[in-house]
């Protein structure tokens, strides 16, 4: 299965981000180990059904990678993630 599905499969479920995230605005947030809910996953963010291109990414290194629409801080918010640091923590529905 490609990461994308991956991630579509797990929507509505919780996801962790080991790693800070970089906010294009303001650098990176010093929060690490974020649990985060899933909302969406598209190919692009300038996709039309994404409301926004992403605001945040993670450390993306060489993998596949999504644009993902996350539950952060009470806020939806999408950002970059990347394979290597994503892990899916809740059974998909």
């Amino acid at each position: 299965m490609i990461f994308l599905e991956q991630l579509r499969s797990h929507k509505g479920s919780l996801i962790r981000l080991p790693t800070q995230l970089y906010w294009y605005n303001g650098g990176w947030d010093g929060t690490s180990d974020r649990i985060c809910l899933l909302l969406d996953a598209r190919v692009s963010p300038t996709h039309p059904a994404a409301a926004a291109t992403p605001t945040a990414v993670s450390a993306v290194g060489g993998t596949a990678s999504s644009a993902t629409l996350l539950l952060i801080d009470g806020q939806p918010r999408w950002v970059w993630v990347a394979e290597n640091d994503v892990e899916l923590i809740s059974e998909t529905r």
